[in-house]
């Protein structure tokens, strides 16, 4: 059979349209393949096992190390503004904000005793300025003393020898949690550390007092008289003494 020059031209032109989707399929492979390696890259994934890709890589590899560099700057750079804003924040006494601050920056630095200390603080006071209109109930004062209790106990346990949130706990559970068992502990380690710290002996003796083991609730008191220069404390530590000495003996 004849063939026409019009059947060969029919013929070249699909032979071209086959070889442009050929083409076109290999560059979408390949286009596939590189993005395929740049997300082995940046998820830290095993390294692709094609040698005429190892410049490509090497490629990827500088791009994403300079964006995770540049993430990481940004991340670090937004820690310090939460940690700088809550801080200030509790310092000034708006704990309500300081306390969504604390949030943010614990967010970024999970790990900072500081920051957990800051929540205590914050969470304590909020706890304690609810007051119970008729109606209301402890639910959010609870929820806020144990916000403050949990925070405490998590600074201690990042840094054992973190002294203001054992005084804090120590505070939190004689004098708002009735629970001064809990506080003995915390505060004998405290004055282990700090031996003249009266105001840790102060709430100590209190400890003591509610558990009715009044001679030595008595000796912290004898012994924040000898140590202080403070005039008021002194006088506080004597009435407390006498009043202790009133239930001992009549």
């Amino acid at each position: 059979m004849k063939i026409t020059k019009g059947a060969v031209f029919g013929i070249t032109v699909v032979i071209l349209i086959i070889i442009a989707a050929g083409v076109y399929s290999l560059n979408q492979r390949n286009r596939i393949r590189d993005e395929f390696a740049g997300r082995i890259v940046s998820q830290g994934g095993s390294w692709w096992d094609k040698p005429d890709n190892i410049a490509e890589l090497k490629t990827y590899i500088a791009a994403y190390e300079k964006r995770i560099e540049r993430h990481v700057q940004d991340a670090a750079s937004t820690a310090t503004y939460w940690k700088i804003l809550a801080v200030r924040l509790s310092d000034r006494g708006l704990h309500g904000q300081a306390l969504e601050a604390l949030e943010r920056a614990i967010y970024y630095t999970p790990e900072d005793p500081l920051l957990h200390y800051y929540t205590g603080i914050s969470a304590g006071i909020m706890a304690k300025s609810l007051h119970l209109f008729p109606g209301s109930d402890n639910t959010d004062r609870n929820r806020y003393f144990s916000l403050a209790e949990q925070s405490f106990l998590r600074a201690i346990e990042l840094d054992g020898r973190y002294l203001r949130p054992r005084y804090s706990l120590g505070v939190l559970y004689v004098f708002d949690l009735d629970r001064p068992q809990d506080a003995i502990p915390h505060l004998e380690f405290h004055l282990e550390i700090s031996r003249n710290d009266v105001d840790t002996m102060f709430v100590l003796a209190r400890a003591f007092y509610m558990l009715k083991n009044y001679q030595t609730a008595l000796n912290l008191y004898d012994r924040i008289i000898m140590l202080t220069t403070s005039e008021e404390k002194r006088i506080d530590a004597q009435n407390n003494r006498q009043m202790i000495m009133g239930q001992m003996y009549g």
